[in-house]
């Protein structure tokens, strides 16, 4: 029938049927693979589809409740990494995944960690004779379900010595014993928590002759297990690869091992032990600062006339460790990663440090989940990671980064790390300065959990007279292989600046339930934040990356640098670079503008968007130098690596604040040079960055650089 109909039609009349309805064909497919105009505008103003984030908080009511039951689950007992009790927690992370419709993966190695063996304390007469038994127990373990405090690769042995009270550990601690002629050589240094990171007070006691150290918990019975680690996250005898089974291992005679473990033994101790040992002590008075806290009304700051008798050994075992991830495929740039991730083993029962993260993780799983049973996709790859061996040092995040090293540099758009979700009130949040506007924007999308008619970015800006955004110039979670070893953009976050019960047995559900977060709306508001960011990253046609925040970070960086030093030429010749990182920026951002007036589906324009998204990617990893920062190899990051130090005043320019605290042995000439060639590292990233934003090969521009007179 249809071809008697166009027989009797003239052969004009055919060509004309024919070329309509091929005209029709491409508009019904056209219009089959594109949304509305609407939606298409709204994509092109920077936010992707509109109803994306939406969708997403649609998902909130009632979340809370699922976020408290993972939590439980998540703590109903200790589950310490390479141990048999982490399994649990493992499992219930998996079966989550999977029950959220993503595809799983899982990732096994086999670090070296580090456990408690024996140990014991007492004080001793001067003559020897025995005093007093010290407990080595935690108050706050009744049912004695965790393990016991202990400090990770502290190294076994033992001393009988005189003890010396030394405040929090830090140099001007002992400036300040060394002005009452009081000294720790071949002595016990005791200390109390706050002096910074534990390693660090264990080597600078090291350093001044201590025998061994032991330090100070609170006084709510809390005790402190951590790691003594130094140099760097990761398994310590796979620096750089991953440590697989039957991958490469370094001995312990090693120097690059040497370097990372302790040369003294050390052991956190309940306040009333260290109490016990403070009161016995005599010489020179405490000064009436260092009694802030204590709770010890007598003694002096020592040596003796008491003596401590300490002996601890460990136990170093390989272990499977498993990191497990959860992982929705981009439809359209599926090699372009959006990493989530979050540690879930815990010293202790980790109801804040991780496993609030873990909750929040779960949920977003399950939205995402749902969302993808409702016809959505990401444009970009979403991959949600649980981390094991966090606390023996970021050693599954770590080993997996390195693994993955190559794929992460080309493909990796930023890593959003959430490790203790919630220890407190106030939202705190550290971030590489060009995602600081993302994350300010998405806090106006989400409602404060205390103050009710206000978001969060309203109670942020009046908490801290401004919105305070930290840099990430710290190696204490799991965006440290991310950032400090293969330069990809990363954000943390996290409710409440600190938890009193860190690392302790008093790091249970019940004290979420009833203190730290009641109606788990904090756990609600850190899983919008952290989900909604991802959704950006993983949607916005142009990542929403900006670079002139970036230089105008670096400006104020320059501004603290210059306050602490002389060398006006230094600080001149960076400001020199920065201004033409500002420039760059700036031309990106014009290009980025001009592109989201383009149509998202015409295929020149989004060639165009990828290429510039691939720029803003990599410019990050122009900050990374290959060969890493001197004598710290591992540490790539000329900007935010921390430093050497971990009293420095720098938390930036890690390898000039290297320089820096390293030049009180050296000749003024020597010093000279250090800072000179550190400061023209950090010049020649900033140029790279400017030239990878831009796109194109250096060009030899004639600019005042070379003529500024060299630091």
């Amino acid at each position: 029938m249809p071809h008697s109909v166009l027989a009797r039609l003239p052969h004009g009349s055919i060509r004309l049927v024919v070329v309509f309805g091929l005209l029709l064909l491409v508009s019904l497919l056209v219009l089959h693979r594109r949304p509305g105009r609407s939606h298409v505008a709204a994509a092109a103003a920077g936010g992707g589809l509109p109803d994306t984030s939406a969708l997403f908080l649609s998902l909130s009511p009632g979340a809370n409740a699922s976020i408290a039951a993972d939590l439980r689950a998540l703590t109903a007992g200790p589950h310490l990494a390479g141990t048999p009790a982490s399994a649990g927690a493992a499992a219930h992370v998996l079966a989550r995944l999977r029950a959220a419709g993503l595809q799983t993966l899982t990732r096994e190695y086999e670090p070296l960690l580090s456990y408690p063996g024996h140990a014991s304390l007492a004080l001793l007469r001067p003559d020897g004779s025995l005093l007093k038994r010290l407990s080595l127990e935690e108050p706050a373990d009744e049912g004695h379900r965790v393990v016991p405090p202990y400090h990770a690769y502290a190294p076994s042995g033992g001393a009988v010595a005189e003890a010396v009270f030394v405040n929090l550990g830090r140099e001007e601690d002992y400036v300040a014993l060394e002005r009452l002629g009081v000294g720790v050589r071949g002595r016990v240094a005791v200390a109390r928590r706050g002096g910074g990171y534990r390693g660090g007070v264990v080597a600078r006691a090291a350093e001044k002759g201590a025998v061994a150290v032991l330090i100070a918990g609170n006084a709510d019975g809390g005790v402190e297990r951590g790691v003594v680690l130094l140099g760097g996250p990761g398994d310590p005898l796979t620096p750089g690869w991953a440590a697989t089974s039957g991958a490469e291992r370094l001995g312990f005679d090693d120097k690059a091992v040497k370097r990372r473990f302790p040369t003294i033994p050390s052991m956190p101790v309940s306040a009333k032990t260290a109490a016990a040992i403070i009161r016995s002590l005599g010489g020179p008075a405490m000064p009436a600062e260092w009694k802030n806290g204590l709770g010890v009304d007598v003694g002096g700051v020592g040596p003796g006339p008491t003596l401590v008798n300490f002996t601890y050994q460990e136990v170093r075992k390989f272990r499977k460790i498993r990191d497990i991830f959860g992982i929705i495929k981009g439809h359209e740039e599926p090699d372009r990663y959006v990493i989530l991730g979050n540690h879930r083993d815990a010293w202790t029962y980790g109801a804040v440090d991780p496993n609030s993260g873990t909750a929040a993780l779960l949920d977003i799983a399950r939205r995402l989940g749902m969302m993808l049973q409702s016809g959505w996709k990401p444009q970009r790859s979403i991959i949600l990671c649980s981390w094991d061996a966090e606390e023996f040092g970021m050693i599954g995040s770590t080993e997996w980064v390195e693994e993955n090293l190559e794929d992460l540099h080309s493909k990796a758009v930023a890593y959003l790390n959430v490790d203790c979700a919630v220890q407190g009130v106030g939202f705190f949040a550290g971030s590489t300065p060009q995602l600081d506007k993302l994350l300010v924007d998405v806090t106006r999308q989400v409602k404060d959990p205390d103050v009710t008619g206000k978001m969060i970015h309203d109670t942020w800006n009046e908490m801290s007279g401004g919105i305070k955004i930290e840099r990430l110039a710290r190696t204490d979670s799991d965006f440290a292989p991310f950032l400090h070893h293969a330069g990809i953009p990363s954000v943390d976050l996290y409710y409440g600046e600190e938890f009193p019960g860190y690392h302790t047995a008093l790091d249970t559900y019940n004290w979420m339930e009833k203190l730290g977060d009641p109606l788990f709306l904090r756990h609600l508001a850190i899983t919008e934040i952290w989900g909604l960011l991802a959704l950006r990253l993983a949607n916005d046609p142009v990542l929403p990356f900006d670079y002139q925040a970036y230089s105008s970070q670096l400006q104020e960086h320059i501004k603290a640098f210059s306050a602490l030093t002389s060398n006006i030429q230094a600080v001149n010749l960076m400001n020199g670079f920065i201004n033409d990182l500002s420039a760059a920026a700036m031309e990106v951002l014009k290009e980025m503008k001009k592109l989201q007036q383009l149509d998202l589906y015409d295929e020149h324009a989004r060639m165009r968007r990828r290429l510039l998204n691939d720029r803003l990617l990599l410019a990050e990893r122009s900050f990374l130098q290959p060969e890493g920062l001197q004598g710290r190899g591992w540490f790539k990051h000329l900007l935010y690596s921390p430093p050497e130090d971990y009293e420095s005043k720098f938390s930036f320019f890690p390898g000039i604040a290297d320089a820096i605290s390293r030049s009180a042995n050296l000749s003024d000439k020597e010093r000279e040079g250090a800072m000179k060639h550190e400061v023209w590292k950090v010049c020649r990233a900033i140029q790279r960055a400017a030239s990878v934003l831009r796109g194109e090969f250096s060009e030899q521009k004639p600019t005042n650089f070379s003529s500024l007179v060299a630091p």
